[in-house]
């Protein structure tokens, strides 16, 4: 059973048998615009949840990417080194940025489910 959630920063973290494979949102993308460059964590990386875990630069302004969970990081999506438009394309999918090994899966229920996620994005207006 997968389980997606979603953070304040709009990233967004989908779990599946014990993997936790992390991306933006389409919200973020879209306020980001073009993005050019991905900068992704060393696989055996231990990330900490709200830490910095990536950078996203694209033509407007250089952002942070923060651990939705503490975990090791177990995969980085290789494609977005040559092709960064893809977050652009398919934030919540194909342009997933790392997968991780959580340390705590009781960490998801500090972030929030699609629901709570859309009512959050809509109060910015």
């Amino acid at each position: 059973m997968s389980i997606l959630r979603f953070t304040r920063e709009h990233e967004w973290v989908r779990l599946d048998d014990g993997e936790a494979t992390v991306g933006i949102t389409d919200f973020a993308q879209s306020r980001l615009g073009d993005v050019v460059y991905v900068e992704l964590p060393e696989i055996g990386r231990a990330l900490v949840k709200g830490r910095e875990a990536a950078v996203v630069e694209s033509v407007k302004a250089a952002s942070d990417v923060y651990a939705p969970l503490s975990g090791a990081v177990t995969a980085v999506n290789a494609a977005l080194a040559n092709d960064p438009g893809l977050i652009n394309r398919a934030a919540m999918g194909d342009g997933w940025f790392f997968k991780l090994k959580p340390a705590d899966r009781a960490e998801l229920d500090d972030l929030m489910d699609e629901t709570a996620y859309t009512a959050f994005i809509k109060e910015l207006g």
